[in-house]
């Protein structure tokens, strides 16, 4: 909801007499100052959660959250406004990560995409909401038209912590992972989950309890006979010591590298930065306009988008705006019921190769200075690449990557990997924010080349080393990533030999 609410918050009357025109750095600061402090707690997302537990974490990160809303909802000058903004970032970065890890934790295999996919429904859900509340406060005469959006987002926040720490049960593979069996039990029951789903779960998301039983079976020192017979030693999981570093150990590195991969480049594919608003002088014509950069969120920015691109009023592009994330909150709809059926893999790469192809469209028609703020058909075929690659977007990459960057990692690392990998999409959010200006400044289509093109480097790549996870156990998980590895070895073994023939041979030329 907070991105659909402060593009238009910072642009309303009231907001500008409180406090004053604010130059575009400013404004960018303003805006983007949510993002670093997200990515810093995300990187310790997943250690709060592996300790006190995944709906602890939740409720803690929204209480923050909250307080944070609340603070802009109060704040008396600039300042005070993005402290407030700093404290949200933290409560994000430290419950929406492993919000996704709950929800991947607690669902059986079945229903795994459709209830996993749920945040990005809620997260377009937020921009409409936020879209309109901003629409219907925007005539209040005082400082409430923009005050009000912020002092709704609080109560929002604060009412789901309260829900989050009375109400969530546990996630039964955290309580397994210390040994809780019982309350594990109990929490399933409470799920509703029956013991043949939780059983196909337990081994599809977290075998490390079943693998730590088989790998314990030792040759009874009282037998008679040693070689046949054989005790299982139930290892206590508690007494299994969990750190942060185990993100990067031998057997599960690969898939943290892959999830912060993919998740990084989400954020280069230009859905938070590529489309940023360039805001004409009106003395000038189109095409010797004065720029003023705006750092933050394609959708925070919509508004001021569709002006530029020949929606002369603002009401007519506010409401453009809106029917913007309505579009998007729809389409995410059946992306998110059919997300087992398209799959990860297939939806990561056929996705970035339309947000690709889009973004190619709009470069090529600013490089050929064919879009004109009154007059021509290139502003519309911007508007309409405008619908279409958030379309593409929210049906693709929106929903699979976040699924398969937390899917992939095993019980022991899911919250701290996910956590990682949240963080780098944060970081990557704020890298777009500061660069992208500076491209665009010296160029009004390079941005647009730049991000087509790490879209397609993405889709390109995922399709040499991305398994398909869905419907898989995690064992066939393994076994995907390393057929991959010993055909990512094998395949440079072959290169190394051939490259070897043919300087043997120049040589011997």
């Amino acid at each position: 909801m907070d991105t659909g609410i402060i593009g238009p918050v910072t642009v309303m009357k009231s907001f500008v007499s409180d406090f004053g025109s604010q130059s575009a750095t400013i404004h960018g600061l303003i805006v983007s100052s949510i993002l670093i402090p997200a990515a810093i707690s995300s990187f310790f997302a997943g250690r709060v959660a592996d300790l006190l537990g995944r709906p602890k974490g939740i409720a803690i990160g929204t209480l923050i959250f909250g307080l944070g809303a609340a603070l802009e909802a109060g704040a008396a000058s600039i300042a005070m406004f993005i402290v407030g903004r700093c404290i949200e970032g933290i409560g994000e970065g430290l419950y929406y990560g492993t919000l996704i890890v709950y929800i991947c934790e607690i669902t059986p295999p079945s229903q795994r995409g459709p209830l996993t996919s749920g945040p990005q429904l809620l997260i377009t859900l937020g921009l409409v909401t936020g879209f309109f509340t901003c629409y219907g406060s925007a005539n209040m005469a005082s400082s409430l038209s923009w005050r009000a959006p912020f002092i709704i987002l609080a109560c929002l926040s604060i009412v789901f912590s309260i829900v989050t720490h009375l109400w969530l049960v546990p996630s039964p593979r955290w309580l397994t992972l210390r040994g809780r069996q019982s309350e594990a039990s109990a929490a399933w029951d409470v799920l509703g989950v029956g013991h043949a789903e939780r059983e196909k779960a337990e081994n599809q998301h977290g075998g490390e309890a079943t693998t730590i039983e088989l790998n314990s079976l030792t040759v009874s020192p009282d037998s008679p006979n040693q070689r046949n017979v054989v005790s299982p030693i139930r290892t206590q999981l508690p007494t299994t010591k969990l750190s942060f570093l185990d993100v990067f150990s031998k057997d599960v590195r690969t898939r943290t590298a892959l999830a912060v991969f993919i998740m990084g480049m989400q954020q280069f594919s230009g859905i938070d930065g590529v489309l940023y608003v360039r805001t004409p002088n009106p003395t000038n014509s189109l095409s010797t306009t004065h720029f003023t950069w705006k750092f933050a969120n394609t959708w925070k920015y919509a508004p001021l988008l569709f002006e530029q691109a020949g929606l002369a009023s603002s009401q007519a592009s506010f409401l453009a705006s809106g029917v913007s994330a309505l579009v998007i909150f729809s389409v995410t709809i059946p992306a998110l019921i059919w997300a087992d059926k398209w799959g990860r893999r297939h939806s990561t790469i056929y996705g970035g190769i339309g947000l690709s192809v889009t973004m190619f469209l709009i470069g090529g028609l600013y490089a050929g200075n064919a879009v004109h703020g009154t007059f021509g058909a290139g502003r519309w075929v911007v508007i309409v690449s405008i619908y279409l690659f958030a379309v593409i977007f929210s049906i693709s990459w929106g929903v699979g990557i976040r699924i398969y960057a937390a899917e992939i990692q095993p019980q022991r690392t899911r919250a701290s990997a996910t956590g990682l990998a949240h963080g780098s999409n944060w970081v990557a959010n704020f890298l777009v924010a500061l660069t992208t200006p500076i491209l665009l400044e010296r160029s009004s289509f390079g941005a647009y080349f730049l991000f087509g093109g790490c879209t397609l480097l993405t889709a390109i790549l995922c399709a040499m080393f991305m398994p398909e996870t869905k419907g898989k156990s995690l064992d066939e998980i393994e076994d995907a990533f390393r057929g991959r590895s010993s055909g990512s070895r094998s395949l440079a073994t072959a290169i190394r030999k051939v490259l070897g023939r043919t300087s043997a041979a120049l040589v011997a030329a």
